[in-house]
């Protein structure tokens, strides 16, 4: 099975205050082999970004502390990460949102809660580029 080969290198980070929203996306990239970093804010993010550079982001909007926005602007400002993608996960569906995280340099946009299906597509539309 090639495919579980090349996804086995792939390290993606969630960072979520919620542990369902965590523990689901670790159950979801894990069955198809990807290495997954869970954080429970932005400051435990950036802490962990340092140590496993993960080859992509998904960061929850709604945070205690640091909130996505602030974590996706301070990504995107470090010279050394900021080709990482980070995908913005809301469960709120607003333009704003969607403006505001384009303006902090995300991505793309993933509505909570998200399917299995939506959360490997957007993976492989981004680590498709870097296998």
């Amino acid at each position: 099975m090639t495919m579980l080969a090349e996804t086995q290198n792939l390290k993606i980070m969630v960072i979520d205050d919620s542990s369902t929203i965590r523990r689901s996306a670790e159950i979801f990239l894990g069955q198809v082999g990807y290495q997954v970093i869970l954080a429970e804010d932005g400051f435990d993010a950036l802490a962990k970004i340092n140590d496993y550079h993960p080859d992509l982001i998904f960061c929850d909007i709604l945070m205690p502390r640091l909130d996505g926005y602030q974590t996706c602007a301070l990504i995107k400002k470090s010279a050394k990460f900021r080709n990482t993608p980070v995908i913005m996960l809301s469960s709120k569906d607003g333009l704003f949102d969607r403006a505001r995280g384009s303006i902090v340099g995300s991505n793309e946009y993933l509505t909570k809660p998200f399917t299995k299906d939506s959360l490997l597509k957007t993976v492989r539309n981004y680590t498709a580029k870097a296998e």
